[in-house]
């Protein structure tokens, strides 16, 4: 790559401050409806400090996303509709891993990466998670689609750092875009060594967790990543950019500022200036940070360390803000959990001189069930309520640590759907120690829910070594085993086990494609697309009087909504108020 400057000086002297302009890029596929809260934060606060920031977004680029369709289109021609499940969330794995495979037999040549173990792994990446053959015609198919992909990224990469000229360059990594962010570290280390390379994001929680054998291996095979910062990232990239962290070392995480975390009554705006926002369905804003529960499945509480939220008013003033900066009136809050602020923000909400709607992730706790809270929610505006419900199974609920019972679960699902907040509902599909009869339970209770269910996505149980709240327990309880060859270790870089006990992972995924032919029998959506979320709109508005409005109605620039503080509320479902060891907040 020719340059009409000097990397000499463009860059950073390591034993100085990191003076210099920071670039924080987020790569394809980044699959959430917002743009990066992440980013939007660190971009605010490292400003505050005094530091030159642009955050870029290349997943608004048209390219990328046709490459992404049609490896998508190309799988859908190859497995079977009756293996395909939940076709995106499975097929994101095969893609993830086609593009690392394909990165590092690219860039790493070696004999362990002949064409012959290359293309037998892009079989084994379709078998094992459909559970069907692609033939080699389809295989040769699905590789030219990865190398124009990394063709597009290589041209994206030169065009930015040429156009930005930083001295800092961080990208945030998660399952999506793992391989595309080590290309864009890998080829600006070669062209520009004087950029110092930071790396963060949310794999760190699971598949790169510290300590992990994945963990060790990545930064075996990374050398052109000079920093990496686990965890919660404001305190950790201000002290690295200000030289109070050892320059020498690789990896900080919140040991290396004495475990301590951020302050959110102190924590600036989201800064979301640089992100092109009509190509988000939503705006983003956060009320919290970790969470207060321990599911044994998660690892919220891992990445994040202690609970800690903001006080409601705050929070409000802070949507005023956004509104006025951004004109949206519907907002993604980032939150794992709303349960221990929905009421407080309901009720600020409701008494504000502006109507905002918002959407996050609720427990179907004992307040849940009580008609004349979410009525109150509604009416502040609380527009969809993202349930993790994950079985039917009282048994499975137990193991999973969720204090939640079935009928707790039916109760609130009726009574947010009675008040019109959309329901969308999450499964994990076996879990360890799930039966037959199990799953049927879960089967069951969404059968009897159908009527209050915006939408059901079901996901099946990944285990990882390190990282959840029960790696441990289930590394004790079980033996765990190698999804993919060892010997394509270099290939994939990311190894993935599977737990050796209980249910095998082919009938685990033939569970999945169960759920998702019974929630299409009951007329439950799982939207993708646009015209998928019209149609579900379209069902909820007939099934409830009090149905939230429709999401295209939050992308005409120039109408205002406010329908929410007018709804009335409707003959309660049964209320339940007893529960399992719930929380108070």
């Amino acid at each position: 790559m020719t340059s009409n400057f000097s990397s000499t000086t463009w860059g950073i002297d390591k034993r100085k401050k990191m003076n210099k302009k920071i670039l924080l890029l987020l790569l394809p596929f980044w699959t959430p409806l917002i743009p990066s809260m992440g980013l939007a934060c660190l971009k605010s606060f490292l400003s505050r400090h005094g530091y030159s920031v642009k955050v870029a977004d290349a997943n608004v680029d048209g390219d990328f996303r046709q490459v992404y369709d049609d490896y998508f289109a190309l799988l859908g021609e190859i497995v079977p509709g009756d293996k395909q499940g939940n076709f995106y969330n499975t097929g994101i794995d095969v893609l993830q891993n086609h593009m690392t495979a394909y990165f590092s037999k690219k860039e790493e040549a070696g004999p362990a990466k002949s064409d012959t173990a290359y293309r037998e792994l892009i079989h084994t990446l379709v078998d094992r998670n459909f559970f069907c053959k692609a033939t080699e015609s389809q295989v040769e198919q699905m590789d030219e689609i990865i190398a124009r992909f990394y063709e597009l990224l290589d041209r994206y990469m030169k065009g930015l750092l040429e156009k930005e000229k930083p001295g800092v360059l961080g990208l945030s990594m998660y399952k999506g875009n793992f391989a595309a962010t080590l290309f864009a570290f890998k080829r600006c280390k070669e062209n520009y060594p004087g950029i110092e390379t930071v790396m963060g994001g949310g794999i760190f929680s699971d598949q790169l967790a510290v300590g992990s054998p994945n963990f060790e291996y990545f930064l075996e095979r990374t050398p052109y990543i000079d920093h990496i910062i686990v965890g919660e990232g404001e305190l950790l990239f201000l002290k690295l950019l200000k030289g109070e962290l050892p320059a020498e070392q690789k990896v900080y995480t919140s040991k290396d500022v004495a475990g301590e975390i951020l302050d959110l009554s102190s924590a600036p705006l989201p800064d979301f200036s640089d992100f092109d926002i009509p190509h988000y369905t939503q705006l983003a804003c956060y009320t919290s940070r970790s969470c207060p529960f321990q599911c044994g499945f998660c690892a919220e509480t891992v990445n994040w360390g202690k609970y800690r939220k903001k006080d409601a008013a705050r929070v409000v003033e802070e949507l005023k803000k956004l509104y006025d900066l951004y004109g949206s009136q519907l907002y993604l809050m980032s939150d794992s959990l709303l349960n221990p602020i929905v009421e407080d923000l309901s009720r600020e909400l409701a008494d504000a001189d502006i109507t905002i709607y918002w959407d996050g992730y609720l427990r179907a706790d004992k307040h849940a069930c009580d008609p004349g809270n979410t009525f109150l929610w509604r009416r502040g505006g609380f527009y969809r309520a993202r349930m993790g419900l994950e079985s039917g199974s009282p048994r499975v609920l137990k193991l999973m640590d969720k204090r939640i019972t079935p009928e707790q679960i039916k109760v609130a699902i009726a009574n947010l759907a009675l008040a019109g907040i959309k329901t969308s509902t999450y499964w994990v599909i076996g879990y360890p120690g799930e039966t037959e009869e199990d799953f049927q339970a879960t089967l069951d209770i969404i059968e009897e829910m159908k009527e209050n269910l915006y939408e059901a996505e079901c996901n099946p149980f990944r285990f990882y070594l390190t990282g959840q709240v029960r790696s441990s327990q289930w590394m004790e309880e079980s033996k765990s085993k190698l999804l993919y060859p060892a010997s394509v270790r270099e290939l994939l870089i990311l190894q993935t086990w599977v737990l050796e006990n209980g249910i095998g992972r082919e009938e685990i995924y033939d569970r999945l494609n169960r759920f998702v032919a019974h929630c299409s029998r009951l007329g439950i959506p799982n939207p993708y697309s646009w015209p998928d979320i019209h149609k579900a709109d379209e069902r909820w508005r007939k099934l409830h009087a009090n149905a939230a409005p429709p999401l295209v109605a939050f992308k005409d620039a120039d109408s205002y909504i406010d329908e929410c503080r007018k709804v009335e509320q409707l003959l309660p479902a049964q209320q339940i108020v007893k529960d399992e060891g719930d929380f108070d907040f």
